[in-house]
């Protein structure tokens, strides 16, 4: 049984071919450590600065409070982020694709329907150039990612060089604002969430990379180089977070870096298109898999893949356009919302591929009109995954809702590392003793 790919004789279309089924072997390319700048490259825009802006803002935590909650939060949820992209290279699908293993043909639409909704996506995505790097697709993105690792990667550079010593921000900068644990936990989670949400779609930047190319050399490259993309703008955000009013934080850097601030925003503005691209890109696949799961019988062309990123490149804008007066809360609390409902899938999707089948998939199955081997539904993995919402809600602490565990704690959010905590070990245990006939069956590599 051979994979459903599609083929095409130009190995270079300038429009790129493939949508959700398997890359085929002979139209494998790069290298893994061209994951790095990818990922440097695209968290390099004024989302990341606003992101770290939070810390010092919203959050009233001191300067060097902030670094540490940025620093700590990033490293943490970066783990997840890359332990998704070294799936991409064995597989060679897209994220959401692979999710049909763990939820089943059908069962994994539930999960998928949330992927287009990415804070980034409903942001960033303000710019003709996104929509047009998304339609171009994989190879496109690569290339201006790489491009941004030295543009934008040079705006920050001066924006940290003018700031700490041509015209230094003033003492109290760096002073005010004090920890307080509600304050240091909920950056913590904006870092984690930065991270976490790229794990829907990060393999479908991947799974071009041949086989051989290793999972840990993926694994490396997508973790430093997000990690690194995205530490940095935050902490200058932090920095600059006590000059914001009326949370415009473009306006508190034209205020603090004066005459290059013109040059600082022209070097930063395409890494806002960029990042939007890749998240056009991957909300285009998550919707076509969707459609997929609705209709198995669909052959899915790229045309459908330009079409689905259109509409999404305009429900994206006309959502920023409305969320734009009230930006810094609405921010915060769609990236808190969306982290409850991203955390027990990440935690089943890890779980499964490393701890449960090691990799190993029958990737023809993921779209095969009866689910293959792995059914409609996997009724174990979706009874985890809401698990892993209500274990949450009790420690939840937002401004909508605060739990009553969350309350009993000083309003302090650490609902999903409890997410975590529970649904990984939950999940391992109930698939090794409610599917051991499954997990015991033969199946087919996904590595052919």
């Amino acid at each position: 049984m051979s994979a459903p790919v599609q083929s095409s004789p130009d190995k270079s279309p300038r429009i790129e071919q493939h949508t959700i089924y398997q890359i085929p072997l002979d139209q494998r390319h790069g290298k893994a450590h061209q994951l790095f700048t990818l990922w440097f490259g695209a968290n390099l825009n004024v989302l990341t600065v606003v992101t770290g802006a939070l810390a010092t803002t919203i959050f009233h935590q001191s300067f060097l409070s902030a670094v540490v909650a940025i620093l700590l939060g990033n490293l943490i949820g970066t783990i997840f982020m890359a332990l998704h992209a070294a799936q991409g290279p064995r597989l060679g699908v897209p994220q959401m694709v692979q999710s049909r293993g763990q939820f089943g043909a059908k069962g994994a639409g539930f999960v998928v329907a949330l992927v287009p909704l990415n804070e980034h996506a409903a942001i960033i995505a303000i710019a003709a150039i996104s929509l047009a790097a998304a339609i171009y697709g994989h190879d496109l993105i690569h290339f201006s990612t790489r491009m941004m690792a030295y543009v934008s990667g040079g705006a920050l550079l001066l924006a940290y060089v003018w700031l700490l010593f041509i015209t230094p921000v003033p003492a109290q900068f760096l002073t005010q604002g004090s920890f307080s644990a509600v304050g240091f936990f909920k950056m913590v989670s904006m870092g984690a969430l930065w991270q976490l949400g790229y794990a829907p779609y990060v393999s479908d930047y991947s799974r071009y990379l041949p086989p051989d190319s290793g999972p840990r050399r993926a694994f490396w490259s997508c973790y430093w180089g997000t990690t690194l993309g995205a530490v940095l703008p935050m902490i200058l955000g932090a920095l600059i977070g006590p000059a914001v009013t009326d949370g415009n934080v473009v306006t508190a850097i034209d205020h603090l870096t004066g005459r290059v601030s013109v040059l600082i925003m022209l070097l930063l503005a395409p890494g806002v298109a960029v990042a939007g691209a890749i998240c056009l890109y991957g909300g285009a696949l998550a919707m076509i898999t969707l459609g997929h799961t609705l209709l198995p019988r669909w052959r899915i062309t790229h045309r459908a893949r330009i079409v689905i990123a259109a509409a999404i490149f305009v429900a994206a804008l006309l959502i920023g356009i409305a969320g734009e007066s009230n930006f810094l809360p609405l921010y915060s609390d769609f990236n808190e919302l969306l982290l409850y409902l991203l955390v027990p899938w990440t935690a089943v999707n890890l779980i499964d591929y490393y701890l449960i089948r090691r990799g190993d998939y029958d990737v023809p199955s993921f779209f095969a009109a009866d689910g293959g081997v792995y059914g409609h539904y996997n009724v174990t993995a979706l009874a985890c995954y809401l698990v892993g919402i209500v274990v949450q809600i009790p420690f939840i602490a937002t401004d909508f809702y605060t739990g009553p565990l969350a309350r009993a704690l000083g309003g302090v959010d650490i609902s999903w590392m409890v997410g975590i905590a529970v649904v990984s070990p939950v999940y391992y245990f109930a698939m090794r003793s409610f599917q051991r006939p499954l997990l015991a069956g033969k199946t087919v590599s996904a590595r052919r």
